[in-house]
């Protein structure tokens, strides 16, 4: 068939260049760091009006008040359709289920005698949450963050999402937020939304920790927040995904995976390995049929344009470049599945099977869909219910348990040189 382009395929690439082949193909850290510097400097000294200024600039809107009102989040309701409630409801109960199922109990252990230890989880006061509002509108990030986060007990939930030139946000958006129990809604997006929620303004409260994917901008803008006291989930930007798949698997379906991802962004990534050089020619050919029908060609695209169909000889290198790449989304249809779900070491989510599309795990399966992209797989989780908690530690020690622990302390405070450290024991062990 024709094609207007033909994929970039790679015939067994050698280690050595396994770091340039997992490069992103978004801009550098210091390409944006500037213009995010500059934001956040007039957000913290000027507060809604530099809010608004920036609003004007990148959104074209024009905005006189920047939290949604309850007459907006009310006629939302009206405006999406019964099958849409519906199906959000749907995907809110399975993501309810799986985020309910990560609850722990405290552990209390007396680890030597009059000393009891304890660990006990505590919510995070206040929560900012980013929904992203470009290109298009994730109202499903609102259940991945909002749900968690009331399962969690946050007290105050802030949402931020960038609203249309009519200064509208969308409907779908808004029904769910109310759904999840948003407690704030403002229509403030990009780098100057973080910014608000890491300061504080007039309007924006600020939080303790920002959640919410969002593209280069806007994670660097997180990352630069983190500098400011404000703690973020993880740095989330463009989407990407990485399939395995040899002959067992559907040429079409993987094909339709890597689309899934490809329309996110013209920024977005996605990537084939495999041992067998028919997929990746199936694959190819699959991913241009599919690619005219779409309303989103032009971005899915550019992206299909920065992805890579690799070939290798052995799953075992198959599985090494995987785990060098560390995919925020992982999709295995193999044969021999469990060799790659037992060895997977970075990744974001994993989806296993031939019937397993990665778009369950955007929408309805139950997992979270806010995950580590550009290599953080390799040090970062994705959200989950223990990212809206704060692990707290006790310990009680009784008049015995001072005596049992006490002399330890003494020496080492000591031998540190911390003589108040040793002091504080020395008058407990001391007393009668």
């Amino acid at each position: 068939m024709q094609k207007t382009k033909e994929m970039n395929k790679i015939y067994n690439p050698q280690p050595e260049t396994w770091a340039t082949l997992c490069k992103r193909p978004t801009q550098s850290f210091n390409d944006v760091e500037e213009t995010v510097k500059q934001i956040f400097k007039e957000v913290q000294t000027k507060g809604d009006q530099a809010i608004i200024k920036y609003a004007s600039f990148f959104d074209n809107v024009n905005l006189e008040v920047l939290q949604v009102s309850s007459e907006e989040i009310a006629s939302a309701k009206n405006e999406i359709s019964t099958e849409l409630k519906e199906a959000i409801q749907l995907a809110k109960s399975n993501i309810f289920n799986f985020h309910q199922a990560q609850k722990t109990e405290k552990i209390e252990i007396e680890t030597t005698i009059g000393v009891t230890c304890w660990q006990e989880k505590r919510a995070i006061q206040k929560v900012g949450l980013y929904i992203p509002g470009g290109t298009a509108p994730l109202f499903s990030t609102v259940l991945m963050l909002a749900v968690p986060a009331k399962i969690a007990g946050c007290k105050e939930i802030v949402m931020c999402t960038p609203p249309d030139r009519n200064g509208k946000i969308n409907p779908a958006i808004l029904y769910t937020a109310e759904l999840c129990g948003v407690t704030k809604i403002y229509k403030v997006g990009g780098i100057q939304a973080i910014a608000g929620m890491t300061f504080g303004t007039e309007t924006l409260p600020k939080v303790y920790k920002i959640f919410g994917p969002g593209n280069q901008f806007v994670t660097i803008a997180k990352q630069y927040a983190s500098q400011n006291g404000v703690a973020i989930d993880m740095p989330a930007g463009p989407s990407e995904l990485l399939v395995y798949a040899d002959e067992t698997s559907n040429p079409k379906f993987v094909a339709s995976d890597l689309l899934s991802q490809a329309e996110h962004g013209k920024d977005s990534q996605v990537i084939l390995v495999t041992t067998n050089k028919n997929i990746l020619n199936d694959v190819e050919e699959e991913v241009y049929k599919q690619l005219k029908a779409l309303p989103r060609q032009e971005i899915a695209q550019v992206a299909i344009n920065n992805s890579k169909l690799i070939y290798v000889e052995t799953e075992q290198t198959a599985l090494d470049l995987i785990n060098e790449y560390g995919p925020e989304h992982f999709i295995v249809c193999s044969k021999n599945e469990d060799f790659f779900v037992d060895q997977i070491e970075n990744a974001g989510s994993v989806f296993i099977g031939n019937y397993t599309p990665e778009s369950a795990g955007d929408y309805a399966s139950g997992t979270n869909h806010t995950l580590p992209t550009n290599g953080y797989s390799k040090s970062y989780s994705g959200v989950n219910l223990d990212s809206f908690l704060k692990a707290m530690t006790f310990q009680k020690i009784t008049q015995e348990g001072i005596q049992n622990i006490g002399k330890a302390i003494e020496v080492m405070a000591e031998a540190e040189g911390l003589q108040a450290h040793k002091n504080a024991v020395t008058l407990r062990l001391n007393q009668k």
